[in-house]
């Protein structure tokens, strides 16, 4: 058992580092702070609007999480350095962290150039090619993409649909005879004047509109060339033009979600159970051209907000390794957004906007970088490696033979009292059992009464299994304190059950992450250190259980308030009702729909669309 206040750091460590000294003569300007230990190696990097509000922060009494007090018992000597402003701070912070890697800092190691899509210049004939490193070559940079793989398949399209040349110059040169790409539609075969040098400078031009994302330009262009040879008896050239306006919609259709000529990366960040996933969503021109999942080391349990600040320095003052992009869009507001937007400006001459309350179809892409975060997290939580020496680790803590096979966690839903649900979450050594998944509608009890709620659900669970002999978890895991637990402990004496391990996930005073105290069956409590993969684990059980819950709940209480969901709206009459009904097709129909598409039905304008969208997903 560990007592979490005995380990909070005092004015002077145990590496004999006088912090109350040191603070009492420190500066409130920015800058930024390096922490080293004995030996002066460096531990962390970090930067400050107030050097002295932040430095006191982590030799303050209380509230520390468990690594931040070890970082805090190693360091030996603080060193300063003052900045003229806290753009110049981080961007300084920057450079050290990048020079110095300090082991506690959140590490991103992908430092590797960005893939574009190069169309040369100053030839008669100009090549399209994928390129990495400076641009130096007289051209045109399409991008940059999230990966070779992406940037390749942009060029076969374009190889496809509008042939212009993507061989090496010395081939081109060379060649006497058509190649074999020529031979199957995949070039216009310039080499060898099999196509007139204005016809090949129209596919250079067609071929730059569409990595530009001007696609209606491109549309329109390409229809007038179809007509015009139409008219003049070249039906294999308009021929031609069809097939190109053809696939140009059908690349369209499988992208869905293209606006304007926006070039934005959207960022998302998730963490949980001491793992970490952020996804980036590359939008070109209007069109998503691909994504990538970063995991980083999250070595002080920090905050979202905190790892988006720090990917977002490391991504964006990184040098030439990539190109920014004059918006960017946070899944979090970042407390030093300004100072961190004006640093990347300094780095590259130019303003860049940072924002995280966006909408239409920038909120759009922001909830496809949430749910793809959370998704690839989820994942790499439930991989077998993973789930393995988590489960090793609870048996550790356990103090048992082997690791529990199964585990079962309880959770409470309602709203002020209202469709209270119990949810019950299974997990076995591959990870989530989502077949063994169960919900229970909680009745006949005071609103509100959680105790009587998780009484009430446990009967019913166990009574049923008892009945119908089938398995009973090995551990049992209550998101609750002692409260909870002891109801968990009635009814299972109750039903004559003894052998499955009880034990309560009780938030800590900060209610954060990192922070639950255990409460064992005999009434003991226990804190396991923050970056223990036990926690993780019962962490991501009792998360599972918080969201099967919530969901749950929402889907009863909507149910329940389905009857009346049109009808409270201001404005909308039986008419519209009516109309809203019969053009979606029923309720649950209107309920899926977006406040553009609620604007198309007859009688509803664009303000009143929005107000129908906003009562209907009001909570």
């Amino acid at each position: 058992m560990q007592d979490s206040s005995s380990d909070q750091p005092s004015s002077e460590n145990c590496s004999g580092f006088d912090a109350k000294n040191f603070l009492k003569n420190l500066t409130t300007k920015p800058g930024v702070y390096q922490m080293y230990d004995k030996a002066g190696n460096i531990l962390y990097v970090g930067k400050a609007k107030n050097l002295k509000n932040r430095v006191s922060s982590y030799f303050r009494a209380s509230g520390l999480n468990n690594k931040t007090v070890a970082l805090v018992s190693r360091i030996a000597n603080i060193e300063i350095t003052v900045a003229p402003s806290e753009a110049e701070a981080l961007v300084l912070e920057h450079n050290l962290i990048k020079s110095q890697k300090p082991p506690f800092n959140i590490l991103l190691r992908d430092d590797k150039s960005y893939p574009y899509i190069f169309l040369s210049q100053g030839e008669p004939h100009p090549r399209l090619t994928l390129h990495r490193g400076s641009k130096k070559r007289k051209g045109r940079y399409f991008g940059p993409y999230p990966s070779a793989g992406a940037a390749r398949e942009s060029l076969n399209f374009l190889q496809k649909v509008f042939g212009v040349r993507q061989c090496e110059d010395s081939v081109y040169k060379n060649r006497t005879r058509p190649c074999l790409l020529y031979q199957i539609n995949r070039c216009s075969g310039p080499c060898v004047e099999k196509i007139k040098d204005e016809d090949y400078a129209s596919d250079v031009e067609q071929t730059a509109l569409f990595l530009e994302g001007k696609n209606e330009n491109l549309h329109t262009m390409l229809v007038k060339s179809m007509e015009h040879a139409s008219q003049s008896l070249a039906f294999e050239q308009a021929a031609l033009f069809r097939d190109r306006i053809s696939a140009l919609r059908h690349v369209q259709a499988e992208q869905g979600m293209e606006a304007g000529d926006s070039t934005m990366d959207v960022i998302a960040c998730e963490a949980s159970a001491g793992a970490v996933c952020v996804h980036i969503l590359y939008v070109r021109q209007g069109r998503v051209v691909g994504s990538k999942n970063y995991y980083p080391k999250n070595k002080l349990e920090s905050a979202e907000e905190e790892i988006l600040s720090a990917f977002v320095s490391h991504t964006y003052l990184g040098g030439a390794a990539m190109d920014v992009p004059p918006h960017v869009v946070l899944s979090h507001a970042l407390a030093d957004e300004q100072s961190l937007s004006e640093a990347i400006a300094l780095h590259c001459n130019r303003q860049v906007k940072i924002s995280a309350n966006v909408r239409t179809y920038r909120a759009k892409w922001l909830a496809m970088a949430i749910q793809a975060a959370r998704l690839n997290l989820q994942a790499k939580l439930n991989s077998a490696k993973t789930l393995s020496q988590r489960f090793d680790a609870l048996q550790d803590v356990l103090e048992s033979d082997e690791p529990p096979k199964r585990i079962e966690c309880f959770d409470i839903s309602h709203s002020s009292g209202e469709s209270t649900v119990a949810s019950c979450v299974v997990f076995d050594l591959n990870g989530a059992l989502k077949s063994d998944y169960r919900r229970f509608n909680i009745e006949g009890i005071t609103a509100g009464d959680d105790y009587a709620a998780m009484e009430q659900a446990l009967s019913r669970r166990y009574s049923r299994l008892q009945k119908e002999g089938k398995a009973l978890p090995e551990l049992l895991l209550i998101d609750g304190g002692k409260g909870q637990l002891s109801k968990a402990k009635a009814v299972m004496a109750e039903l004559g059950i003894q052998e499955i391990e009880l034990i309560g996930v009780a938030k800590g005073t900060s209610r954060k992450p990192g922070f639950e105290t255990l409460v064992r069956s005999d009434g003991k409590e226990q804190i396991l250190p923050a970056d223990s993969p036990a926690l993780h684990l019962i962490q991501q059980v009792r998360d599972e259980a918080h969201r099967f819950a919530i969901t749950g709940h929402k889907q009863r209480r909507d149910i329940k308030r389905r009857s009346s969901t049109l009808e409270g709206i201001p404005g909308v009459g039986p008419k519209r009702r009516k109309e809203l009904l019969q053009y979606f097709g029923g309720l649950q129909e209107v309920n899926k729909a977006s406040a553009e598409d609620i604007a198309k039905v007859p009688g509803i304008s664009k303000k009143m669309a929005e107000e129908v969208y906003s009562a209907l997903h009001s909570e």
